[in-house]
Formats: C-alpha cells, structure tokens, sequence
C-alpha cells in the first residue's frame, strides 16, 4: 500500500465515526465497517456504547496506573472522586499497578457510594488457571467490591501468549469460572506490542467458541502510520461487535515530546475513531480538567482535519522512536517479572 492510500485508509476509519448509528439504523452495515458506537451527551459528558453490550461508559476513561503515582493516597482518592462527579464512569486498573497499589487506592476511592456510579476494569497477568484465579480473588478484595465489571488478560503481547491463556489449565477458564460465579460480568484483553498478536487473540479465541466483549491497544496519531492496530484491528473488532479501548492516545508523553501533536489534539483524534472508551492517565486536578475539557469541546475531526493531522506527524512515526512501547519491553511488566504470569516454564530436563 502507498504512503496516500495508506493515510486514506485511516482517515476513512476516522471520518467514519461521523455516521455514529441511531437506534434503529443496523450495526456493521456495509459502507460503514468502521463507524463509531451510539452515543450520548449527558450536561458535558459523552457517553458510548460498550460493543454489542448494553453498556454505556464515559468516552473518557481514568487510566489505573497514573491513579497510583501520587505520593499521597489521599489525592488519588480526592481526584478518583472527582473524576466520578464530573461524569466519567470508566475505570481502568490493573492487578499488577504499583503492587496493587493502585486497586487498593481506587477501592478507598469507589467506598460511600461511588462504586454503583462505576464501570469498573481491572486486568490480570495470569496465564494459568491458578495464578489467574488468585488475580481475580485479590483485584476483588482489593478494589472492595463483589463483582468486577470487566475483567481483561493484560499485556497479550507475545505469540504465545493467547496459546497459553486458551490451554488447559489455561488463564480463560478461571476467567470463565469466575463468571460463572458472577464474580466477573464481561471479558476483554490488552496488549500494545504488535496488531499480529491482537489478531491471533482474536483468531485463537473463535477456535474456542468464544468471543470478547472488548480489546484494548493504543489508538494515537502516531499509530496510524507505524504497527498500526487502527488500521489491521479496529475493523476486526467493529465486525464482531467487540468494544474498542483506545490507551496511549499520548503515549505516556513520548508522543507529546515529539511535539507532532497537542494533547487535545492527541485526545480528538482518539476519540474520533470507532472507540467506545479513550483510557488516559489523568494523574492530577490539573489534567482531570484538561480531559473534561477535551470532552466537552469535542468535535469529530473532518477527513481533511484527519489528513492534515495525519500527514504532521508522519514523520516523528516513521521508524517508532515514540512508541516504544512497540519496540522496547520497557513498557513490558510482565517480561520484567514473568512470575505474575504463573509458573514459569521448565524447559528441557
């Protein structure tokens, strides 16, 4: 494909989020694979649908790990709640996120009457049925609740890895266990190495007879032109009517040093794609405010918006220097402690 039609292929994905669907138009009709999912405004709060749940969430999610970063547990707290009063209901966390820390902030945080206001996510490291089940029990008592909204296997990063969650004695069956229990009310997956490992998951789990009721993968201007999970994924995931959540819209900083886009700018396209939820780490008052703003002022960016932002930041993606959390295991967890995800592995006697 051509750098042109490669970036028209893009905007398309974009600028159809223009033809968001009414109520009684069909879902995934041809023409429009990739349009955004039915949404409402509610005072300066957008609200998506959750893939084909009936879920409405924030398009604003608050991202788990910058939740922990403060040195006072009492701010974490204080901008959580904050976060909820002003209308985001999506929370992201992780059962690995500063030792826990992070679950155990946000569990102080959902106390008084927070948690109903909520949808609540958490991820686990888990690749087998064991170490999973303790994941999900601990995330659980961590994040003081009874039953967790979603849960998602977290960092599907490697080939190997959906072959290890869908094995026997596999990550999914406890997974599928705790659902059953109704400990657990929806499924998903993470990852941000590569589309071709989001794309086995997806493949791997129709083998099985299951399907997810979301995915998450960064979604940035930067990802349009470098791996891109917009462009091989978001198709995919609209087709089988699972959930798009969009992380690293600012790639942790790396794409705002690079200086090829504003944050707000970073944010709108973000959310200008087929994404239910655009998960951002808001990690004090200061940026709470930024995000509600970049929310209430949203727009859908025009194809020509698109293309002119798309073509200032080829360049600052050619080769993937600002998102290295493609191309370097620095953002990799679970490589840098590869006993979260159970029992390692033998080898040869």
């Amino acid at each position: 494909m051509q750098r042109r039609e490669f970036i028209g292929a893009i905007t398309a994905t974009a600028a159809a989020g223009t033809l968001t669907a009414t109520a009684d138009e069909p879902r995934n009709r041809p023409g429009t694979p990739t349009e955004r999912p039915k949404e409402t405004r509610q005072g300066d709060m957008i609200y998506r649908q959750l893939g084909t749940t009936k879920e409405q969430v924030s398009v604003i999610g608050l991202g788990g790990h910058h939740i922990g970063r403060q040195k006072d547990e009492k701010v974490s707290i204080a901008i959580i709640r904050a976060a909820i009063d002003a209308g985001i209901t999506f929370m992201d966390n992780s059962w690995d996120y500063h030792d826990g820390g992070s679950e155990v902030r946000m569990g102080k945080a959902l106390r008084d009457g927070y948690r109903k206001k909520v949808f609540l996510m958490t991820k686990i490291d888990g690749r087998t049925k064991k170490a999973a089940a303790e994941q999900i029990d601990e995330s659980l008592h961590r994040l003081q609740t009874d039953v967790l909204d979603l849960v998602q296997h977290h960092e599907v990063i490697r080939m190997e890895d959906p072959d290890r969650i869908f094995a026997s004695d596999g990550a999914q069956e406890a997974v599928e266990a705790a659902r059953k229990a109704g400990k657990v009310r929806y499924v998903g997956f993470t990852g941000h190495k590569d589309p071709a490992v989001h794309l086995r998951m997806l493949e791997v789990a129709k083998e099985r007879g299951f399907k997810f009721d979301t995915a998450q993968m960064p979604l940035n201007v930067l990802d349009a032109h470098f791996r891109s999970f917009g462009k091989h994924v978001i198709p995919v995931l609209i087709r089988e009517g699972i959930g798009v959540l969009g992380m690293k819209s600012m790639g942790d900083g790396l794409i705002l040093k690079s200086k090829a886009a504003t944050p707000v700018e970073c944010l709108h396209y973000a959310m200008t794609l087929p994404t239910s939820v655009v998960i951002t780490g808001i990690d004090s008052m200061d940026i709470l405010k930024q995000a509600l703003e970049v929310v209430k002022t949203f727009k859908p960016l025009t194809e020509k918006e698109t293309a002119d932002l798309l073509a200032r930041t080829a360049k600052a993606a050619a080769n993937g220097e600002f998102e290295r959390f493609k191309t370097t295991n620095g953002f990799d967890g679970t490589a840098k402690n590869p006993a979260w995800m159970g029992e390692p592995d033998q080898g040869p006697g």
